[in-house]
């Protein structure tokens, strides 16, 4: 019992609390004053349209300038190796 806690039953339509009311809800009365229009609101802006050329153009660039980029860095790589392979032949023929 100490470690398995027993909650109370809750309470169902068919139960009766003491001291309590049914409760009801009904929509508000409307009144009968004339009531003013609120603030005009601003007109809403439009967002800037985007035509597809240009959007056509930016991914182009894009996929341009990431060729470059990836041209560069296979270029890198292979001087970087082509270094590496002079060195270690020329290394060998200094110690002969």
């Amino acid at each position: 019992m100490l470690f398995r806690p027993q909650l109370p039953p809750a309470p169902t339509a068919s139960m009766h609390v003491a001291g309590s009311s049914p409760v009801t809800h009904a929509p508000a009365p409307a009144c009968s004053c004339q009531h003013t229009a609120g603030p005009a609101m601003a007109p809403r802006r439009s967002l800037p349209s985007v035509s597809t050329g240009a959007v056509a153009a930016v991914l182009v660039g894009g996929v341009v300038l990431t060729a470059l980029l990836t041209a560069v860095a296979v270029s890198a790589i292979s001087v970087a190796v082509a270094a590496v392979v002079l060195r270690s032949l020329l290394a060998t023929q200094r110690h002969r």
